[in-house]
């Protein structure tokens, strides 16, 4: 079961959404603040402009911020994202980076790339912590 006595969620939940939460908003955040010196400084493909970078920023917070919903709101009824949700957005995102990455098109430093794949593999670890604690509640565990 996804809760605990009383309706409210269980600490591991709670903490994997949190995590989730803070990573979501700490690279929207930096994508929005400093597009050009991140890209550079992580050696990712150049962009003539920051516009898709400002609007994956963005992105990332709004997902963000809806996770932080999720984990502070239950007291007070609100709802956000929640774990399903959260899944979904991180096999999504990571299943396209790596097919990007292994396509091998991506004009960019071998730093860039590692940079990229330590990412898509952070993402992969969230959403399989996540889809273990999912399925060991729908198992009833």
């Amino acid at each position: 079961m996804a809760f605990r006595k009383g309706g409210f969620m269980d600490p591991t939940h709670r903490l994997l959404l949190t995590i989730d939460a803070f990573v979501n908003l700490l690279l929207g955040l930096a994508l929005l603040l400093l597009p050009a010196g991140l890209i550079e400084l992580l050696g990712l493909p150049p962009t003539s402009t920051h516009f898709y970078t400002s609007i994956l920023g963005a992105v990332l917070v709004g997902i963000g911020l809806a996770l932080l919903i999720e984990v502070r709101g239950e007291e007070r009824g609100s709802r956000g994202l929640g774990l399903r949700g959260a899944i979904a957005i991180n096999l999504c995102g990571a299943g396209v980076l790596v097919t990007w990455l292994l396509r091998g098109d991506l004009e960019m430093p071998r730093r860039g790339h590692l940079v990229l794949w330590l990412v898509a593999l952070a993402v992969l670890a969230i959403a399989v912590a996540e889809l273990m604690v999912r399925s060991g509640r729908s198992r009833g565990e």
